[in-house]
């Protein structure tokens, strides 16, 4: 399952409130053409719902956007990352090895649009920003998943394997947006090296 068809799972297409026809409308938007690009009139037109419907909701573009993370952690962090690694692997190598695997189909899709809490990190430079750190937080809720692998698999300092991890994983999202559609496997390949560093073989 790609994230995209995990997204449209959890918005079945019966009758919805305005509230969840803007932040249908803002997930699209945002995760597509980034949120600097993108105004609360787009979103209102998209969404068909009349401006009061959004700022009776959301009283800033900043609380939507907000919302669009928490959003996209449900749908891609948890509904699709956590839950494909651990239907397709049972041990903590072979689902972060999972990973990759995963990533390689992602990257591989028309929809591919990247890592949007690194995008929205860098969109917004100002680090007293609830957006930015709210971008931060949820870029540790997948560090986190990463550790909790890294601690069944035993590894010293989870902590900083877990970092490792997921520079591997970043770094293979912004060499696929650059155009490079087997990232997922070279980065891969690096860790396998670091698992046998690790002393994790099979």
């Amino acid at each position: 399952m790609s994230p995209h068809r995990a997204e449209s799972q959890r918005m079945p297409g019966d009758v919805v409130s305005g509230r969840e026809r803007v932040e249908r409308a803002a997930y699209d938007l945002f995760s597509r053409r980034g949120i600097r690009a993108v105004g609360v009139d787009t979103v209102i037109s998209e969404a068909n719902v009349a401006k009061m419907t959004l700022y009776r909701n959301f009283s800033s573009k900043d609380e939507l956007i907000l919302a669009f993370l928490r959003r996209r952690e449900e749908i891609w962090t948890k509904g699709w990352l956590r839950a494909e690694v651990t239907r397709r692997a049972t041990t903590p190598r072979q689902r972060l090895l999972a990973v990759f695997e995963i990533f390689d189909e992602w990257f591989n899709e028309p929809a591919f649009e990247g890592c949007v809490f690194v995008t929205t990190m860098l969109e917004f430079a100002d680090q007293a920003s609830p957006v930015r750190k709210a971008s931060v937080a949820h870029l540790a809720e997948i560090r986190e998943f990463l550790r909790e692998l890294a601690v069944s698999a035993g590894v010293a300092d989870p902590d900083g394997f877990a970092r490792q991890w997921h520079i591997l994983m970043k770094g293979s999202i912004i060499a696929a947006g650059e155009g490079d559609t087997d990232a997922a496997n070279r980065a891969r390949e690096l860790g396998l090296l670091l698992l046998r560093e690790r002393g994790l073989t099979d």
